[in-house]
């Protein structure tokens, strides 16, 4: 084994420690995204308020027995969503979004979401 062989195989320890634990490396790919679900039922969103990074995938479910929507204003609508459907939105910027269901005003939520750590993200 020539000193070559030992700097390759210490790289490679190093490559497979540092993708382990999760550190950054020059063209993998980046870590996994935060998911988050919002449950609607009796007439209501839950959590009513949050707050999420920049990336954060939002799931809705609807929990309650008659059909719900999820509506931001210029930034989202769902379908009607019966019981068991879903709406997923994946929020890229920083801003706060109200939200609400267009079959059911009164219901209401919102989500505040964080630009992350060295983004340029803002709305």
């Amino acid at each position: 084994m020539n000193i070559h062989d030992v700097r390759r195989g210490a790289f490679a320890a190093a490559l497979f420690l540092g993708l382990a634990l999760g550190f950054a490396v020059p063209g993998a790919s980046p870590a996994r995204a935060e998911e988050i679900e919002v449950k609607i039922d009796n007439f209501t969103f839950a959590p009513r308020t949050l707050t999420v990074k920049a990336g954060t995938t939002v799931t809705w479910i609807n929990e309650d027995d008659i059909p719900h929507t999820v509506v931001s204003t210029g930034h989202f609508r769902s379908k009607p969503l019966d019981t068991g459907d879903k709406f997923t939105f994946t929020f890229t910027t920083a801003g706060s979004f109200q939200y609400f269901c267009s079959l059911h005003p009164h219901m209401q939520a919102s989500i505040t979401v964080e630009a992350t750590t060295g983004s340029l993200n803002s709305q």
